[in-house]
């Protein structure tokens, strides 16, 4: 019968039915428990600088490493944060249908503008948004420039979308368009 036994506080013996058993090292407990459960992205980084190699790396973190549908990168956001989907699209300014789209997967690669009404819309950190348009196949945030300096403004003030354009506009630049 396969299992384990623990053999000290860095060693696992795993033995298999056929009464063979293989050694497994682990360096400690934080990699045993990091390798088994999901790491947010800055751990992930830092992982992948420390790594020997790429394919290291995929290997060691293959249950981090996952290209999720911008829909479902939504939907994690939603259950993660308590959100409704209909409370966001309303906040958001956005034409339903449209928005319900996005929500649904029907639309993969919205503009980045609806992007960053949904975010501003579901008080998205700047970091979050940064992953947002990743999965929604538009370009970061770039503070350096005058309009991306303006939503970042607004997403760590937790500005609504009324509220930026209205800034925006008093600063001279476009506004969203949704």
């Amino acid at each position: 019968m396969a299992g384990y036994k623990v053999e000290g506080m860095h060693k696992i013996t795993l033995l298999s039915c056929q009464g063979c058993s293989m050694m497994v090292v682990i360096k400690s407990r934080e990699d045993f428990s990091m390798n088994n459960q999901e790491m947010d992205t800055e751990s992930l980084e830092n992982r992948l600088s420390q790594a020997g190699g790429v394919e290291d790396f995929w290997r060691d973190n293959e249950l981090n490493l996952r290209e999720m549908t911008l829909a479902d990168f939504l939907s994690k956001l939603l259950t993660q944060k308590g959100l409704k989907k209909a409370e966001v699209i309303r906040r958001s300014e956005m034409d339903r249908c449209y928005a319900y789209h996005i929500f649904g997967g029907q639309k993969e690669n919205p503009s980045r503008d609806r992007v960053l009404a949904l975010a501003l819309a579901m008080e998205l950190s700047s970091k979050e948004t940064q992953h947002f348009l990743h999965y929604a196949g538009a370009g970061a945030l770039y503070v350096r420039d005058h309009f991306d300096s303006v939503i970042w403004y607004a997403l760590e003030h937790k500005l609504g979308v009324t509220e930026t354009n209205l800034l925006l506009d008093e600063l001279g630049l476009r506004a969203l368009a949704l």
